[in-house]
């Protein structure tokens, strides 16, 4: 299922909840929110392969956006159901339902947040693989009537004009993972805070009615932990890149000196070799 199936279902989803019970609303919330990661999990598997693209990369980061929007209404329903039930009052049995369904909200955020952790790891260790084109130069025509020291030199030319846009796309691509690495830090960052916060809504929420689901407590100190690390990973990953580019802005002049003083020294024993033939 991709991102496209899921909005649609998520418009036909707000249909369907007209006629939904609250606990339905909420049960429902859950099986999408579980869908999508299942989705969500094989575009994190893609990463680091041949697909591995940019705009594989931008899925990536509005399918999380989607499970995001997801997590956030199916907690406010579920806060709501549990509102409901204080203020009118519910048997037992329904409680437990209810409570039920927390527990199972609760695993679905524990499995999207291990994907989410699994994610900043995989883009952190791997580049999106870049499909720009050579650069290319279809100049035949220029080279008709060349006598072989006018065509070397053509030759030499156009190879280095062709480094100079090599070295000017790497310093773009670089920049442009920079920037990706930057949005993955701060996306990271509110995510810690909106997991921490609705787990701290569940501990409240079921605490209210009266049935405990273990480790409330343990759960939100492992969120923190496992998103704090991945901050870490896209940190050291940033600081990587930054280095990469300012590397390559550096030697991008003394590349091309190099270059072309070998290109010329090439050209210059070539021709003492055709003077002494």
């Amino acid at each position: 299922m991709n991102f496209e199936d899921l909005q649609n279902e998520g418009n036909s989803s707000l249909r369907r909840n007209q006629s939904q019970t609250p606990s339905q609303a909420v049960a429902s919330g859950i099986f999408q929110i579980n869908t999508a990661v299942a989705g969500f999990r094989r575009l994190v598997d893609a990463v680091g392969t041949s697909k591995d693209t940019s705009q594989h990369r931008q899925k990536l980061h509005s399918m999380r956006q989607r499970i995001g929007q997801l997590v956030k209404e199916t907690s406010v329903k579920l806060k709501a159901l549990s509102d409901s039930a204080r203020v009118t009052g519910v048997n037992p049995n329904k409680k437990i339902e209810d409570a039920k369904l927390a527990r199972d909200f609760q695993a679905t955020l524990q499995d999207f947040q291990k994907v989410q952790q699994l994610a900043a790891e995989r883009e952190s260790a791997y580049a999106p693989i870049s499909h720009s084109p050579l650069p290319t130069s279809s100049n035949s025509d220029e080279q008709q009537g060349l006598d072989p020291d006018q065509e070397r030199r053509f030759f030499l030319g156009k190879q280095m004009r062709q480094e100079v846009l090599l070295l000017g796309n790497e310093i773009v691509y670089n920049e442009a993972i920079i920037e990706e690495r930057e949005q993955g830090i701060k996306d990271i960052q509110e995510e810690i805070g909106q997991s921490n916060e609705i787990f701290r809504d569940l501990a409240v929420l079921v605490h209210g009615q009266g049935v405990v689901i273990d480790d409330i407590s343990s759960n939100m100190e492992s969120s923190y932990t496992a998103t704090t690390q991945a901050k870490t990973q896209l940190s050291k990953a940033d600081k990587s890149v930054k280095s990469r580019s300012s590397w390559v802005r550096c030697s991008h002049p003394n590349v091309l000196i190099k270059s072309l003083l070998s290109k010329e020294s090439i050209s210059g024993a070539d021709k003492s070799n055709t003077r002494a033939w």
